[in-house]
């Protein structure tokens, strides 16, 4: 995560896409420590926001694409992953995808969405909104963390 910080913006858009994979990686601390060293907030949001979504985009296509190829590749633990979006997806319906975000259970659902050939531009939107209100919590919760212990440091 380090080495990813040092690319400023391109760094996070790279953990972004990556982190929406089914590789393990947080583009959470990447977006927190560019905020800590004064990168533009709106830009960095815009950046992590549009680098998860393509990430998601991709999982999307592959479930699309190939969905029983897909299915055959992967680990058990993968595939039961999958089923258990399904799953989610046969409860919850679309308004799951708002979920895409969340550890563990987000990327299942993506490649889930395309395995069914959920609507394209309603995937985005809904992914697309999920992603950037997890990113806008994050930023709001570090930089309201920032001013209140600079405001500290001055009344101190």
């Amino acid at each position: 995560m380090e080495y990813l910080t040092e690319f400023g913006y391109f760094g996070l858009f790279f953990a972004s896409f990556l982190a929406a994979t089914i590789l393990p990686l947080s583009s959470e601390a990447v977006l927190v420590f560019l905020l800590l060293n004064d990168f533009n907030p709106v830009v960095l949001l815009a950046v992590a926001t549009f680098g998860n979504v393509l990430g998601s985009a991709l999982n999307y296509a592959l479930g699309y694409g190939g969905s029983i190829v897909f299915m055959r590749k992967y680990s058990a633990s993968v595939k039961n992953d999958i089923q258990t979006a399904l799953a989610r997806f046969k409860k919850y319906g679309t308004v799951s995808l708002l979920f895409a975000w969340l550890p563990v259970i987000g990327d299942p659902l993506t490649v889930a969405a395309g395995i069914l050939k959920i609507n394209i531009p309603l995937f985005l939107f809904l992914v697309t909104l999920g992603k950037l209100a997890r990113y806008v919590v994050i930023c709001f919760m570090v930089l309201s963390l920032v001013i209140t212990l600079n405001f500290k440091v001055l009344f101190a």
